[in-house]
């Protein structure tokens, strides 16, 4: 999969699509593929303060369950409401429908740390033992 070009991306596997101060944050097409087949998610309410780093919430697939760090802070303003019924779109379509939440930006310079897309499909291509998220 090709990974959008207008997000960010950390090296937890998180992207960010930044429209004026409202970031739309979800996992990368990576992050899922090594999740393997999602069952739920647990996520943070509208009003919830989330730190660059810390966790925003956690998924949960068939094999295990991990913590999602944020990849910026700011307030939460919107959480995606198709997850409670069908968390697997984080499966089926990660960069889209599959989004997690949406957050006002605390510091937009935070996006600035991100990878872009290049720098992100190199990094993912780059041998690791590590698992999900």
């Amino acid at each position: 999969m090709a990974y959008p070009a207008t997000f960010r991306y950390s090296k937890e596997h998180q992207w960010v699509d930044v429209k004026g101060e409202i970031g739309t944050i979800g996992l990368t097409d990576y992050a899922q593929s090594q999740l393997n087949e999602i069952v739920d998610v647990k996520l943070p309410k509208p009003g919830s303060t989330l730190e660059s780093g810390r966790p925003l919430g956690s998924v949960e697939s068939v094999k295990t369950v991990n913590e999602i760090d944020s990849p910026v802070s700011g307030e939460v303003v919107e959480v995606n409401p198709v997850l409670k019924v069908a968390p697997e779109k984080i499966n089926s379509d990660p960069h889209g429908q599959g989004w997690l939440v949406k957050v006002r930006l605390k510091n937009r310079a935070e996006t600035d740390a991100l990878m872009d897309a290049a720098a992100y499909e190199a990094y993912v291509a780059i041998p690791r033992k590590e698992t999900a998220p």
